[in-house]
């Protein structure tokens, strides 16, 4: 088969969505192993096509960079209109399986894409006006594809119930720990013991309720907060003890949470929420939203607290720090089920089956 995959979401700086599409792709290409073509198309206006060659690197792909408009205005004109045709720009394709940004049209083949999560239709204030308006056209489309990729059983329900998708197009593909998630390596030191959460700031992801926890537990601790700005109202993260280390590396990452005495993860929705996992992965033990859309990522292992009550946050922090010894080799061995070559196999199956 030869497989067509949109890439244009890692023109960006990754976060989880560019890192679900770097992994898969490298886990479809090791499930492929050689006996399908598998191909990476963009437009090459768009802001980043270096960082896309970077993002792919060492995947065995064929990457076409097509000169088509950047605007998310006139690419979704592109999509509605019907032009151009995938086989127009890179010839006969068994597979098209196109993301969030735009949809793509094609004549011919299975037609896949991947639900990250329904935040746009299920809680609209939680993102902005355009990233309302590039899903809508995303998910007028999805209920009529020949597979509906999830990275959750829960965003899975979500596809079926919010967007029609007939429950046996749908096919879990939880996303993969990255290699360099492990509790091997060195670990970050702070100056003092630290809680570490990872997030955009942005008001889904609930650091106003983390930061209130945190002051509640008396100074012992730093929180250390790990992730790009983001947009809306942003939490006060300015108080004593608070420390901002911005976006960092997955190799930084990873030495901050070995070096953590506790990772937090508070976001009110997630699509499965991956920290969570990393977390486990690098041997540390975690507090994560009760919220049951995490329920997956957590794996019956997080210490799990109400995502609106701070001192309950506050409460599971103590005691996951406490049972430490009994919650470390849990997650880690629940974190080692999670691998891209799974999704890759996942992917591939999918398309298989949708083409017989």
């Amino acid at each position: 088969m030869k497989i067509a995959v949109d890439v244009s979401s890692l023109s960006h700086p990754r976060t989880g969505v560019g890192n679900y599409i770097r992994g898969s792709l490298a886990g479809l290409a090791e499930a492929a192993g050689g006996e399908h073509e598998l191909v990476g198309f963009a437009p090459t206006s768009l802001a980043g096509p270096g960082r896309i060659r970077a993002a792919l690197e060492g995947i065995p792909l064929d990457l076409h960079l097509w000169p088509l408009p950047a605007s998310h205005a006139v690419r979704t004109a592109w999509s509605r209109l019907g032009r151009p045709v995938v086989e127009r720009l890179l010839g006969p394709v068994d597979v098209l399986h196109f993301w969030d940004w735009w949809v793509p049209p094609s004549r011919a083949g299975v037609r896949a894409t991947m639900v990250h999560d329904l935040v746009p239709v299920r809680f609209p204030e939680w993102v902005t006006p355009r990233t309302r308006s590039m899903h809508g056209l995303k998910y007028a489309r999805t209920a009529a594809c020949d597979v509906v990729f999830v990275n959750s059983a829960y965003t899975g329900r979500d596809a079926v119930e919010l967007l029609g998708v007939p429950e046996e197009r749908v096919r879990v593909a939880h996303p993969g720990v990255e290699p360099v998630f492990t509790a091997q390596g060195e670990r970050a030191d702070l100056g003092a013991p630290y809680v570490l959460t990872v997030a955009t700031l942005e008001p889904r992801k609930n650091l106003a309720t983390l930061a209130a926890a945190h002051r509640s537990l008396g100074g012992e601790l730093l929180l250390a907060v790990a992730g790009g700005e983001g947009w809306g109202d942003q939490p006060d993260l300015a108080g004593p003890g608070v420390v901002r280390l911005g976006r960092v590396s997955d190799e930084e990452l990873a030495r901050l949470y070995r070096g953590a005495a506790v990772a937090a993860y508070p976001s009110r929705f997630e699509g499965f929420g991956m920290p969570i996992v990393e977390a486990m992965a690098c041997g540390v033990p975690v507090v994560a939203s009760s919220h049951p859309s995490m329920d997956e990522a957590a794996g019956g292992v997080a210490v799990r607290a109400d995502p609106d009550d701070a001192e309950a946050i506050a409460r599971a922090i103590e005691g996951a720090i406490a049972r430490r010894e009994e919650l470390v080799p849990r997650g880690l061995e629940h974190a080692r089920s999670f691998t891209w070559r799974a999704v890759g196999e996942i992917f591939l199956a999918g398309y298989l089956e949708a083409a017989r």
